[in-house]
């Protein structure tokens, strides 16, 4: 252990402290030896360090922070080097808010286009997903602080994800769940880890000996520190014994004493607190080093803005382009037709909302463009609200011009941290809107902004379609740069975009039932299961058109990988990005059809060929066999696909593998929806011979109190009149604020309420509740208010004469 001395002069409740937070972002400190606190912050996409009131959850503005366009956003460039740039101008502005760790990013798979944080995470695929998450890590951690990948494991959807219990088997949890931060902890070295909030197969990630032990440190070899979400701990002694190091925020010395009356009674070695003392310490110090060695106090904010710009730019997808519409002609007359044209959405809402240095707006930007607008309308209500009048207005505005930009997508309140969105639909009043307009002037170029797939019946209405995600401060003014073409576009879909909800390989089981998720559909997720199963879609996995074309040729294999030629056949300089997929011929053991194993992005210049080498790595052909329990290779014949896209194949060949000689994993006759690939309604028995074991019952037992991993939403059904109670005020105060357009609020009750279990009330509110009045709570809602009542004043009352004691003890 590096501060072995160190930790030896350290009392054992000293030990404990260091475990828990001091607040509700700071680690504790101990003055008498030097140890120093060290600060965590949001900052998937841009820092978020609450200026006020550093013990609440973080529902004040941030200090103002360059936002930068999200995970989801940058995935569609492709682009690892670019990723780098981001994480190297996070990590400098990390310093200058002397943040020690930052909370990103985000790696967790998009198993559902309906999740409501998919705009936090990168894509459907592990590798994508992982190779971008490792170049974010290595630019933040370049300048000495530590990034945090999260959300560790399996964390896929917001609905119930405080006590939902996720069945996975374990090819796929390796293969599809855990590959990203595989590539995370080994290619990136991230410093830090977040365990999530829900269960795995039946245990809390923070302590599941499986994920934290076998796979996470013994088989990873990581040394990092694990810190739970915030107010993700459960049991303390069981997440500690795990791995888990870190519990976040503070429990108000709570949980140290459980961790002090543990090693005292042999629950835990001393020897294993000592160890995960010695990893936070290794983390505190190194990262506070930065800031004695070069601390500044301000960044160039018009630099970093630019740069906010130019990943965004680079991440833009052109999607469709029908007669050429863009780039935009000279002399083109506009209508500017969208409230987000006004006021950009260009962010998701929850823990990751940034306070921008700058904020770019379409309509500020439009005389630098070089595009002529002739006017501009909202045209819409942002929040959903039918408003006939509007879209007079804006129909009269398009008759004008020769080409309508509308501006449509998702508003703040619809992609949220917290909630999943309850379709795939854009607000009804949009797309009446487009119907309308189109009826007037059929040149339409719709700009669209969310951060995660939508369906689009109404595409055949539109004649370009462009793109932005969700592109962050700058957004709005690399937009305009795309369609005036300024800028070539080439950022490629990060995930599929299939015709309708109902196609998604998950839609028969999310966001599961009441107690659990089951993920039948295994490894066939996104374009595994639409190429597979042959789903027709609206677009694959890798598309996005650009304003020059591009032609692939001479491919070439070998032990090592693939080359291959690129060239540009049009008239203007382009990138293009080349992906590399892998197909096993042997029928042995179920497959995908094709797997991204590597890609590449390449600036070419009008009439140029470049030679382009994708190589193989340690990824190219395993795969997770259940029965040996360890990667093993098959011996086949296997595809080797290049494409612009997952359905653009552009050159094949093919090369013979050595296998490792792993016997068979399954009995093919058992299996015949993972076999045929047609995944999204298994039968539970075949679930159950793909998992070796029964599901879980996936109900909750009404039969019993509730207890401390039980959600407030579980008091519709509880013994006591008081617990009812509250259940129906909650989903009245929910109801009426959504019905007065206070949906902001509305979400954050479900968020930080509704969905929370009981053990959160003491959790997340830094020692003002305590366990023992807990206690209490729960009596009251089991039906013995009164009882509970007296417990809870008693124990409260107990607790404010301790921390008086404590105060006067410390004079």
């Amino acid at each position: 252990m590096k501060y072995n001395e160190l930790i030896k002069q350290m009392t054992l409740e000293e030990k404990a402290s260091l475990m828990s937070g001091k607040d509700f972002w700071q680690t504790q400190d101990i003055e008498r030896l030097g140890i120093p606190s060290m600060f965590l912050a949001d900052g998937p996409h841009g820092i978020r360090r609450q200026e006020i009131a550093a013990d609440q959850l973080g529902l004040n503005a941030g200090i103002p922070a360059t936002c930068y366009p999200t995970a989801a956003t940058v995935a569609n460039s492709w682009n690892a080097d670019l990723g780098e740039k981001v994480g190297d101008y996070l990590g400098e502005e990390a310093i200058t808010q002397k943040v020690n760790v930052l909370l990103g990013p985000g790696v967790n798979m998009k198993r559902n286009p309906l999740c409501g944080r998919n705009f936090e995470y990168f894509s459907e695929d592990p590798y994508h997903a992982g190779k971008m998450a490792a170049s974010y890590i290595r630019g933040i951690q370049s300048h000495g602080v530590s990034a945090c990948v999260k959300h560790f494991a399996v964390n896929n959807q917001e609905e119930r994800r405080m006590s939902i219990d996720t069945i996975v088997d374990e090819r796929t949890l390796r293969e599809i769940y855990l590959t990203a931060f595989e590539i995370a902890v080994k290619e990136g070295k991230t410093r830090t880890i977040m365990s999530s909030y829900n269960r795995v197969n039946g245990d809390y990630t923070n302590e599941n000996q499986h994920l934290m032990k076998d796979i996470l440190r013994d088989e990873w070899n990581y040394d990092g520190v694990v810190v739970t979400d915030w107010g993700g701990s459960n049991d303390r002694i069981a997440g500690l014994l795990a791995g888990n190091e870190l519990e976040m925020p503070s429990a108000a010395g709570e949980t140290d004493k459980e961790i002090v009356q543990a090693v005292r009674t042999g629950k835990i070695e001393e020897k294993l607190l000592d160890e995960s003392v010695d990893r936070v310490l290794e983390l505190i110090f190194s990262t506070n080093e930065v800031f004695e060695r070069s601390y500044k106090q301000e960044f160039d904010v018009e630099k970093h803005h630019r740069v906010a710009q130019k990943v965004a730019e680079e991440s833009i997808v052109l999607l469709k382009n029908e007669d050429n519409m863009l780039p935009l002609k000279f002399g083109k007359k506009v209508a500017v037709i969208g409230d987000f044209a006004k006021d950009a959405r260009y962010q998701g809402a929850g823990s990751s909302i940034v306070n921008p240095t700058i904020l770019d707006h379409t309509m500020d930007c439009f005389e630098e463009s070089g595009i002529v607008s002739i006017g501009f309308e909202h045209g819409y209500e942002r929040y959903g609200k039918k408003n006939i009048d509007k879209i007079n207005k804006a129909c009269e505005l398009a008759k004008g011009a020769d080409v309508v930009f509308l501006y449509i997508g998702l508003d703040e309140d619809t992609e949220a941290e917290g909630l999943d969105r309850p379709n795939m639909k854009i607000p009804d009043n949009q797309v009446d809107l487009l119907n309308a307009l189109h009826e007037v002037n059929p040149n339409i170029v719709a700009i669209l902004s969310c951060g995660s797939a939508v369906e689009m019946p109404w595409i055949n209405k539109v004649k370009g379609l462009l793109h932005g995600y969700l592109g962050g401060q700058a957004g709005a003014r690399a937009i305009l740069r795309v369609l005036s073409g300024d800028v070539n576009p080439s950022g490629k879909l990060a995930e599929t975009y299939p015709l309708r909800y109902e196609d998604t390989p998950s839609f028969h089981n999310f966001s599961g039932n009441e107690a659990s998720v089951e993920y039948r559909e295994a490894m066939y997720i996104g374009y595994r299961y639409y190429d597979t199963a042959d789903v027709k879609v609206l677009f694959p996995f890798g598309y996005g058109l650009s304003y020059t074309t591009f032609e692939y040729s001479d491919v070439r294999v070998d032990k090592d990988g693939v080359t291959f030629k690129l060239t540009n056949t049009g008239n203007v300089a382009g990138m293009e990005i080349a992906q590399l997929y892998v197909g096993c011929k042997s029928k042995q053991i179920f497959r995908t059809k094709k797997e991204l194993k590597g890609f590449d992005k390449i600036f070419i210049n009008a009439g140029e060929t470049k030679t382009v080498a994708i190589p193989f790595d340690d990824k190219t052909f395993r795969y997770f066999n259940v029965k040996t329990n360890q990667w093993e290779i098959e011996e086949a014949d296997y595809q080797i696909i290049i494409g612009a896209s997952s359905a653009d194949i552009r050159l094949q060949a093919s090369i013979f593998v050595e296998g490792t000689g792993a016997p068979l994993p399954y009995e093919k006759e058992k299996l015949p929806s993972y076999y045929s690939g047609k995944a999204d309604n298994v039968a539970v028995d075949e679930f159950e011979t793909l998992l070796g074991h029964k599901v879980p019952v996936s109900t909750w037992d009404r039969t019993k109190p509730l207890g401390y991993t039980d959600t407030i939403e579980q008091c519709q059904y509880a013994k006591g009149i008081f617990g009812r109670l509250v259940y129906h005020s909650i989903v009245f105060t929910h109801w009426f604020l959504k019905k007065i357009g206070k949906r902001s609020t509305a979400n954050l009750i479900m968020m930080s309420i509704y969905h929370m279990p009981f053990r959160g009330i003491a959790r997340l509110t830094g020692g003002v509740v305590n366990m023992p009045m807990l206690d209490g709570i729960l009596m009251m809602v089991n039906g013995h208010f009164f009882k509970g009542l007296g417990h809870l004043l008693k124990e409260k009352r107990k607790k404010l004469k301790a921390s008086k004691a404590a105060v006067m003890e410390s004079k």
